[in-house]
């Protein structure tokens, strides 16, 4: 008897050592790239280089950033649906100016907000654009986002919205 819960106990605590790792899913939805039309030839560049290297260095595989009431890029695996309006939890990042990561997107009852990213998005991070704006990125994999990841994605944010600043009237 003492023997079995001996072995029962070193499995759990294997598990807990080498967990498995989250299963990645394929997102439903489209590869799509999206830039506002006017603006400046600099900000798409600038848009478009952040959204590249955060789908390439990071986990993310979906990106819009919505800033002054309006979606001026999204890029990545993306349905057919647009953000229209900032749901309660981006106008929350906005108002508080602090970024919220939603690690397992399938258990927070206000994910119906998120219609305009895959229906089966993974995680998510709402990474704020000052007041006026905000990054979000949609990842396939649960829980997949690392420190390194959340402290690249602030600055990257950070430098964007030093840009978008020039959007100001």
């Amino acid at each position: 008897m003492f023997g079995s819960a001996v072995l029962i106990l070193v499995f759990l605590l294997w598990q807990q050592i080498n967990p498995i790792p989250p299963e990645a899913v394929e997102l439903k939805g489209r590869e799509q790239f999206y830039l506002a039309p006017d603006l400046s030839e600099e900000l798409q560049v600038e848009l478009a280089w952040v959204s590249h290297s955060l789908l390439t260095l990071t986990v993310t595989r979906s990106v819009v950033v919505w800033y002054q009431d309006r979606v001026i890029h999204a890029r990545g695996i993306l349905p057919e649906q647009t953000m229209t309006k900032a749901g309660n939890l981006t106008q929350n990042v906005m108002d508080k100016e602090k970024p919220l990561y939603l690690v397992q997107l399938k258990l927070y009852p206000g994910k119906i907000e998120f219609d305009y990213l895959p229906e089966n998005t993974q995680s998510l991070i709402l990474q704020p654009l000052g007041k006026k704006g905000v990054l979000i990125l949609g990842s396939n994999v649960p829980r997949s986002y690392t420190n390194q990841d959340e402290t690249w994605i602030k600055v990257l944010a950070d430098k964007l919205s030093h840009s978008l600043s020039s959007l100001e009237p």
